[in-house]
Order: structure tokens, then sequence, then C-alpha cells
């Protein structure tokens, strides 16, 4: 993906070059996502910094750097979905599916309702068509934001209950809250784009 500004393009230092797509992203998400100041996690926990990856997620440049990243990072496995659990998911997921098209290696995306609907079909894993199954599919846990790992761990089981196998948990951002630690004991593997120390203690 080649988003280079033309010489003297005044909106060049919003687009990524091709030598440096990561930095790019962290310097997106430095200045859309992350915070200092009081707040309490979906876990309980109280902390002084936060991300709200949602206005990273959305943002056209924001989106297409975590897709691309995601993609390069998981080129190795062999998977079959991607998805996790509603909301913080489905931008990324939908994302990484139209991204993998782009570069003709289609990647259909999922996502895991945190509860069923309540009307039609009642689905807990939304994004399968009629007649399609996780059924002895390898699936790729996507999630924005991960502190003790267990929204992931949500996701993990309702992919499982539909038949499918977990390859690999992958977060944006590892918040190095106990998540590592969550799913060594769980036997899942686990891997993130970033982590909170790269936005606490940037480097000089």
């Amino acid at each position: 993906m080649d988003c280079r500004a033309e010489p003297g393009d005044d909106k060049r230092d919003r687009f990524v070059t091709a030598s440096s797509p990561r930095s790019r992203l962290a310097s997106i998400i430095r200045a859309r996502s992350f915070g200092r100041g009081q707040i309490t996690l979906a876990s309980g926990r109280v902390s002084d910094f936060y991300f709200n990856l949602k206005p990273t997620m959305l943002d056209p440049e924001g989106a297409a750097l975590l897709a691309e990243l995601t993609l390069d990072a998981l080129a190795g496995e062999t998977i079959d979905y991607v998805g996790g659990l509603e909301m913080g998911a489905v931008p990324i997921a939908g994302a990484i599916a139209l991204m993998s098209w782009q570069k003709g290696r289609p990647l259909p995306a999922i996502f895991v309702r945190k509860k069923p609907k309540e009307h039609g079909a009642r689905l807990a894993v939304e994004g399968l068509a009629k007649g399609e199954t996780l059924k002895g599919k390898r699936v790729v846990v996507v999630e924005d934001v991960t502190t003790t790992g267990g929204s992931a761990l949500k996701a993990v089981e309702a992919v499982r209950e539909a038949g499918g196998k977990v390859a690999l948990v992958f977060t944006m951002v590892d918040r190095q809250e106990g998540a590592a630690e969550t799913f060594a004991q769980a036997r899942l593997p686990f891997r993130s784009l970033f982590t909170a120390q790269e936005f606490l203690n940037p480097p000089a």
C-alpha cells in the first residue's frame, strides 16, 4: 500500500510511508486513542492511563494500518476466519477481511455477540452464511485492547462451542496486566501488535 504524498502536499504528515507503517500507526494511536487520567476499566481495575481504540479503528488510515500490520503478523499462520467479541473486534475484523481480499488472500471475518439475539436466528456467532459453519475451522480471535484476557476468552468459548479451533489470540494493544498469564494457563498462543509500555515509555 503506497500512501506517500506528492512533494509540496501539506497533508503529507497524515500519510504513511512505505518504510514506517508501524511507527505511523503508533503515532495515530498515541494521538487518537491513548490518554492519561484515572479510569475504571472493563475488568473493574482502576488505572491512570487508558486506550480507546475506536477513534483509531474508525479512522481511514488507522483502520488500514491495523489491518495491514495484523495480516503481516499472521502471515505464517493457517487461518480460516478472523474475529472476536463485539464491539471492539468488529471494526478490526471487517478491515482485515477487506484488506485480505485486496491482497489476494481472502480471510473471512466473524464476530461473537456478547449474548445471542433474542429473535431471528438467535446466533451467537455472526458472519456465517446459510450452510457455513466453523466446525473444524481455524480461527484467530482478535481484540482491540486486552487487559486480563477475560473478554477474549468469551469469544474463544463461543468459537469452540460452534466447532471451531482457536489458533491464536491477537490483540492490537496489550495492557500487560495479566492477559499473557491468562492465555498461557488456557494453553492459547497470544501475541500483540503493541504493548502499553510502548506508549507509557516511548523512545526518546
